[in-house]
């Protein structure tokens, strides 16, 4: 049994890491919630247990095994404080994730690398997990060239004020009224927008930076070429990806969708004669990675392009966190 605090625990993710310790029961001896000054007094019931949210302080890590960060800028202030009182932090926020010292882990690619730990364990970025996971099962029987994908993200992955703003723009719409963003940079119902976070090396942003050197460290594959284009689209739950992949043997669009059937985490959902394919709303609140939609890159000799959709905040963020403390069990 393990004592097990939950960072930013009333936020989006820390509500999702609530329903994945109880679902996949997880020996937990004491649960410890923690987020802001504004949040703390707050209750919360799990598991037949009423807990209080408490205020999150240097001293709140005290007798604690396992930290789960759900992100922000809680990390880089309270993850050196959780560490040094014995705890194992598992870290959701972009702060370790290219730290050398700091293992990025997705248990179905690199499970192994969680033994190099020192103390914080870092969660990939979600488009990133869903991707990784599409990619391994390829990686393993035909090695990766190259990767070209284009993510088509949605709103929940800018937090619950995100799922906030499109619902209320699309009541706005409905009613002839005018909108004003604040989440987004432009209207988000009814549009979609080819920037997530900021602009940055060769006007690529933020998070398809994070897609190119995530993805390379985690299958440690720093020759993998990979180009991203992210785009925020007005779905409120799970990230949909359009992935083409060049491998380094020639192998069949068959003996993929074989690899893929049996990989863990990972569902083939792919019958055009009968209009099958993944899509975000049969993914939503499910733990899986679906792949559909393969076929072979006619325009290049080791080429195939699949379409990828998985819950961005199970798998891409909170299911992942606590496989990643199971591996520490």
């Amino acid at each position: 049994m393990s004592n097990v605090a939950i960072v930013g625990a009333t936020g989006a993710v820390g509500q999702e890491f609530l329903k994945i310790l109880a679902e996949r029961h997880f020996p937990v001896e004491e649960l410890r919630l923690l987020a802001t000054k504004r949040s703390a007094g707050k209750r919360v019931t799990w598991q037949g247990r009423e807990l209080e949210v408490q205020e999150t302080t240097h001293e709140s890590f005290k007798g604690i095994d396992i930290a789960l960060f759900a992100g922000g800028s809680a990390s880089t202030e309270y993850a050196p404080s959780a560490v040094k009182s014995g705890a194992v932090v598992i870290d959701n926020s972009s702060a370790f994730r290219l730290d050398p010292e700091v293992p990025l882990i997705v248990p179905e690619v690199n499970p192994e690398d969680v033994k190099g730990h020192k103390g914080i364990i870092a969660n990939p970025n979600c488009s990133t997990i869903i991707m990784a996971v599409a990619l391994k099962p390829i990686f393993d029987i035909a090695g990766i060239r190259r990767v070209v994908v284009s993510t088509y993200q949605a709103v929940s992955g800018a937090g619950r004020e995100g799922i906030e703003e499109l619902e209320a723009e699309v009541k706005a719409w409905s009613k002839g009224d005018g909108m004003t963003p604040a989440v987004f940079p432009y209207q988000i119902a009814f549009n979609l927008i080819p920037r997530i976070d900021v602009f940055q090396e060769g006007d690529y942003t933020k998070e398809e930076w994070k897609m190119v050197k995530e993805t390379q460290k985690i299958f440690h594959a720093p020759n993998m070429a990979i180009t991203a284009t992210t785009v925020r689209v007005p779905v409120f739950r799970s990230h949909s990806e359009s992935i083409n992949v060049e491998t380094e043997k020639l192998v069949s669009v068959t003996e993929i969708r074989e690899a893929l059937s049996q990989a863990p985490g990972v569902i083939v959902d792919d019958d055009p004669s009968n209009d099958r394919y993944p899509m975000p709303w049969f993914s939503a609140d499910t733990d899986e990675v679906y792949v559909g939609r393969l076929r072979k890159d006619f325009s290049i000799a080791q080429g195939i392009n699949m379409w990828v959709v998985g819950d961005q905040i199970r798998k891409g963020a909170a299911t992942n966190a606590v496989q990643i403390a199971e591996l520490l069990l």
